[in-house]
């Protein structure tokens, strides 16, 4: 399978919006209206830190990885946090979800930041085996409040 990663464009915002909400549905969440279309405005807005790289099997966009960085008071630079990682259910298991960490690791370092991270949910198992094969769980647990 040829998969290309790039970044996201105007012309995906179909396809991404679609994904997207596969992505939202996973978790049996329910967005506030326009907070889809929020977030693609700022994946497209070039002053917006956050990113989305998409992967493109065929021409069609299948997975995507949203990440931005930020400054650290752990390191001298900048970190790199993948924020989602979503891969359309019929190409799981293909290397796409592969594809986007290693895209996004040279990404990174391209970039000058210092460190890449990302969550999961204890359970979530399947994504595990393959951030396991990237890094090891840190042992740090989240805490979210919302405001």
């Amino acid at each position: 399978m040829n998969i290309e990663i790039r970044p996201a464009k105007a012309a995906d915002r179909a396809d991404f919006l679609s994904m997207f909400q596969d992505f939202i549905d996973v978790y049996n969440y329910t967005l506030r209206d326009g907070v889809a279309d929020f977030t693609w405005h700022r994946l497209m807005d070039p002053s917006c830190r956050l990113h989305a790289r998409l992967a493109v099997v065929g021409g069609k966009p299948v997975g995507f990885a949203i990440h931005q960085h930020h400054p650290s008071t752990w390191v001298m630079g900048d970190d790199c946090y993948l924020e989602d990682l979503y891969v359309a259910p019929g190409f799981r298991g293909h290397g796409v979800g592969s594809a986007l960490i290693e895209d996004l690791i040279e990404y990174a370092r391209a970039h000058g930041y210092q460190r890449l991270y990302w969550l999961t949910e204890m359970d979530n198992t399947t994504a595990r085996k393959l951030y396991d094969r990237y890094a090891t769980n840190d042992g740090h647990i989240r805490y979210r409040m919302k405001l």
